[in-house]
């Protein structure tokens, strides 16, 4: 079941693209993954793209333990003082859960018109040669 099934990100030719989902099988908040090609000094990248509409940015808290990447939201139902004459927005809460391959690291995160963005990138391995000392024993 999709319930279960880990979300991998990485760069990996077999890159898999499963949905794990602990809270919010609904399928809300809806998201695109999408690889974006190295530019203008910025190394390639995976953005995670999920429509959080109606959330602001304190509302909102991602958080990155081990391998999985969490992004949850949460609104205060202040409808104590209001009158609604209708009610068909209920104040919700959001949970997804991405596991991250080996090596990726999180660059940054965004909110933008209702969008989060979260960019993932994998540092460069670095390909200094090392030289080894050789210890000469008698």
């Amino acid at each position: 079941s999709s319930m279960s099934s880990p979300f991998l990100l990485g760069f990996d030719e077999v890159e898999r693209a499963l949905d794990r989902v602990s809270k919010g099988a609904d399928g809300y908040p809806p998201y695109n993954v999408e690889r974006i090609a190295a530019a203008e000094g910025a190394p390639m990248r995976i953005r995670i793209t999920l429509a959080v509409a109606g959330f602001t940015a304190d509302q909102l808290e991602i958080t990155l333990e081990e391998k999985e990447l969490t992004i949850r939201g949460r609104q205060v139902d202040d409808g104590k003082d209001r009158i609604f004459l209708h009610r068909g927005i209920a104040a919700r809460q959001v949970q997804r859960t991405f596991v991250l391959a080996e090596g990726m690291n999180v660059l940054g995160a965004e909110l933008r018109n209702g969008l989060l963005l979260v960019d993932l990138i994998r540092p460069e391995p670095s390909r200094n040669a090392k030289r080894i000392d050789i210890v000469s024993r008698p």
